[in-house]
């Protein structure tokens, strides 16, 4: 994932309070240390966005367009496994003959494995890992590839550390608070066709809401500033069963299966999916995980800069306006959500549409699926 290129995956974050102009000091003062001595235990440390040595942080390098940008790496020394289970064979093996046995117990396999460790790790070259994030402070919201919680927790750690400022992710309930000034995490149980959903999932039941307007509302949201948004929700979708496990729905024409058909009319709730924005000719494509809002693989409008740094301002700024009407459309469905009889009235038309959404053939049923 790269900020200057390609697909952006990634979640955001708000940033409270002012990061002051000399912060990218305090990451310098943080930067990755050398790896030539490094061993097992894992090393983290802030680099420039070059590469993932890039121990050259100031001002300059930091800050392109006005954007602070770095890059949290981790170095650390592993084993494949496979070249230490045929380093521990051979040495097991002869072991079995100088010794005269046919088999090798327990303790002693546990002895070797930690003598070919320590032989073996100093040689494996520092494999480097980065997590990339870029800020914008105009808005006050940084962007980081920390998709997993282990990346999140080792990004907000280590953020943390060196700015001693606390990030807040934006999520299904503090992009309803800081949008909107609702509390999601209070909204009444709403079961849009069972009783199954008797949780409030308000990411999903935002997601769901996508689908409904994309197909029975002709697919144009107005925003709250006034513009406007086609939205399209497509597969593969990732539906919740609760304890039963996840359904995947990828296979033939996922929009248009009985067993998506199915799926909600038993009450399933819908936790990713593709989804796309569009204004006039600009398109923004991305794979959506409700729950934690975090986006995979956003595909942004074509940039029309040629230089380096003409391009990442571009895309910069078709990365802002995504934000801003992802977060817009959120806020409409916030409200909606929030007011009673505006939620009645549209839990009777999702009723509706789910009831009457047509369905051809079965697909594809994966009931556990890893996030």
């Amino acid at each position: 994932m790269s900020f200057e290129s390609g697909s952006l995956s990634f979640r955001m974050f708000y940033v409270p309070g002012e990061l002051p102009e000399t912060i990218h000091e305090q990451f310098a003062d943080a930067v990755l240390g050398s790896v030539d001595h490094l061993l097992d235990e894992e090393l983290h440390g802030w680099v420039g966005a070059r590469h993932l040595l890039d121990r050259e942080i100031h001002e300059g390098s930091a800050w392109p367009s006005g954007f602070l940008r770095l890059t949290l790496c981790q170095a650390q020394r592993k084993i494949p496994a496979s070249l230490l289970r045929a380093e521990c064979r051979m040495e097991e093996l002869v072991w079995m003959q100088a010794e005269h046995r046919d088999y090798v117990n327990r303790e002693t396999k546990s002895e070797i494995k930690q003598q070919v460790i320590e032989r073996l790790l100093p040689q494996m070259p520092p494999q480097l890992k980065g997590i990339d994030f870029c800020y914008d402070p105009r808005e006050k919201i940084l962007y980081a590839s920390a998709l997993t919680e282990k990346q999140l927790d080792a990004f907000l750690i280590n953020f943390g550390k060196t700015t001693e400022v606390k990030l807040v992710p934006v999520d299904p309930v503090s992009a309803a608070w800081s949008e909107a000034r609702c509390r999601a995490d209070q909204w009444p149980r709403w079961g849009f066709a069972a009783e199954q959903w008797a949780d409030c999932a308000p990411g999903r039941e935002f997601l769901m809401w996508l689908w409904f307007m994309s197909e029975a509302k002709g697919g144009e949201v107005r925003l709250p500033d006034g513009s406007s948004f086609a939205v399209l929700v497509e597969g593969p979708l990732l539906f919740d069963q609760n304890e039963q496990g996840e359904t995947l729905v990828r296979k033939g024409e996922p929009m248009l299966s009985a067993e998506t058909r199915a799926a909600l009319l038993s009450g399933k709730k819908l936790r990713r999916a593709k989804l796309t924005l569009a204004r006039g000719e600009e398109c923004w494509t991305c794979t959506l995980d409700a729950d934690e809002f975090v986006f995979r693989s956003l595909k942004l409008p074509k940039t029309e800069a040629i230089d380096a740094e003409g391009r990442f301002q571009e895309r910069m700024e078709q990365l802002d306006t995504f934000r801003q009407a992802f977060l817009g459309l959120y806020s409409t469905f916030v409200n909606l959500r929030d007011d009673a009889a505006a939620c009645n009235a549209l839990d009777a038309e999702m009723k509706v549409w789910m009831s009457s959404r047509p369905a051809r053939k079965l697909v594809e049923n994966l009931p556990a699926v890893s996030a």
